[in-house]
């Protein structure tokens, strides 16, 4: 399954969540950390959702960057 995360940097690392799985959220001091976090924060939110018989939603959130002048 593929979520998308979105990563921003902040004061101390960086931060990442996920759109399609609100309340679910990692830091890291590097982005590759980060994101390492956020994977296995998605995972362990989703154990959890299935534990307390939750249904796992299907990943809907997509990208998409446009360009405007500056």
């Amino acid at each position: 399954m593929k979520i998308l995360i979105v990563v921003e940097e902040s004061d101390t690392g960086y931060s990442a969540y996920s759109p399609d799985l609100p309340g679910c959220v990692s830091t890291g001091a590097t982005r590759e950390e980060c994101t390492t976090n956020m994977r296995e924060a998605i995972e362990f939110h989703l154990e959890g959702m299935k534990e307390e018989g939750l249904p796992v939603p299907n990943p809907t959130s997509s990208s998409a960057y446009v360009e405007v002048a500056a």
